[in-house]
């Protein structure tokens, strides 16, 4: 079980550190988008999110 954790945070990691590392004006330019949304937008997102993480999940680990 924690190995899967350090493993998911690891991967995000990667992730985050690669869009950083290989396109740092489109992360610039979508965090101002982000940060233009009213926050009722925000939570859906984020919550539709959580939603497709957690179904995910479920589809690989059956």
């Amino acid at each position: 079980m924690i190995e899967d954790i350090l493993f998911g945070l690891g991967f995000v990691a990667v992730i985050e550190g690669l869009v950083l590392a290989l396109a740092p004006q489109h992360l610039k330019r979508a965090l101002a988008v982000i940060s233009s949304l009213p926050p009722e937008r925000l939570r859906l997102m984020a919550l539709i999110l959580i939603a497709l993480g957690v179904a995910l999940i479920a589809l690989v680990r059956r």
